[in-house]
């Protein structure tokens, strides 16, 4: 793959990846739109590496406390911080895995890969974003965060299986209608993507085991390092931003999007 193109998808995994706005939508659109080849799943695999380690660092105060409450978490004892974190992110990934098998598996996701389904969901779901963040109440902080609402934020994140919807974007949305920050709704929508990134990277991994060669694995190793890199940017910046920002200028650029995407397929 052209070092050309191999930077322009890491870039563009990893700057849409934790932004509202659908880093599967435009991986799927670059290849549709510009004639480009699919990048294939080793260079998928590769750059939610990449996003997964920049999300990892970015709140790593909350991911050691997590990690180190896991042991706990599995002998049932829900006591401590790090024990009531893990078990609600366990939860709220639970739809999104369960529901994405059912799609692999009855071929459903490859028919969602479409200009027009990723023109729809952008549109709707960002004018359902803005509503949500307009609407919303900022009462709720991520302390509040507990099992009722992992698991309605979990349904939420299953939604986010077809293309163009956004992970972040639907969860951010949900997290709003229920009352949390701007600040922590992302946040918890960032801590949601990490053992989901984590689970899709595994199955990715898994159907590609074997059969990548050496120009394969450098190919992977710089599209890594450039989503990194771009995705812990496009992170810190959103999330200093929301401390005076709302989420309109994202739902501007999904309308705007959405229109375009629109009028391409239909034309």
């Amino acid at each position: 793959m052209p070092l050309s193109q191999l930077i322009l998808l890491a870039l563009i995994q990893g700057i849409t990846e934790f932004l509202p706005i659908s880093s599967s939508g435009h991986l799927i659109l670059l290849p549709n739109l510009t004639g480009m080849d699919d990048q294939g799943q080793v260079i998928d695999v590769a750059v939610h590496v990449g996003t997964l380690f920049a999300v990892v660092l970015y709140f790593w105060s909350d991911v050691r406390t997590g990690l180190a409450g896991v042991p706990r978490m599995l002998t049932g004892k829900i006591d401590t911080p790090g024990s009531k974190l893990a078990f609600l992110l366990a939860v709220a990934t639970v739809p999104v895995i369960l529901i994405g098998l059912i799609l692999n598996l009855t071929g459903l996701s490859d028919m969602l890969r479409s200009v027009a389904v990723i023109g729809w969901t952008m549109l709707v779901f960002g004018i359902v974003l803005w509503w949500a963040d307009q609407k919303g109440p900022q009462m709720k902080t991520e302390e509040d965060w507990n099992l009722g609402d992992a698991i309605k934020l979990g349904l939420w994140q299953a939604v986010a299986l077809i293309p163009g919807t956004s992970r972040s974007g639907i969860t951010i949305t949900g997290a709003r209608q229920m009352g949390y920050t701007r600040h922590d709704a992302a946040k918890i929508s960032m801590l949601m993507s990490i053992p989901t990134i984590f689970a899709s990277g595994v199955l990715l991994g898994a159907e590609v085991v074997g059969t990548a060669d050496a120009q394969a694995a450098k190919d992977g190793a710089i599209a890594a390092a450039f989503a990194f890199v771009s995705a812990l940017l496009a992170l810190t910046l959103m999330m200093r931003l929301l401390r005076s920002v709302s989420f309109t200028p994202y739902v501007i650029y999904r309308v705007i999007l959405g229109v375009i995407l629109l009028v391409y397929a239909y034309s």
